[in-house]
């Protein structure tokens, strides 16, 4: 299996974000890796959807 296709820099937000260490990411599955994000994401857009609700204009 080859190394994933990112920069080094994407790779080192990628390691941190998710917690794994750089050398596991790299040869991590791509199908896994994609999985990892959208669950991350998930989290991501839920923690910012409760903190900024907009409010209901009352007309």
């Amino acid at each position: 299996m080859k190394p994933l296709q990112i920069s080094p820099e994407t790779a080192i937000t990628l390691s941190k974000q998710l917690g794994v260490p750089l050398e596991h990411l790299m040869h991590m599955p791509q199908h896994i890796l994609l999985q990892k994000i959208a669950e991350l994401s998930k989290k991501q857009s839920e923690t910012a959807g409760t903190e900024s609700l907009p409010e209901k204009e009352q007309e």
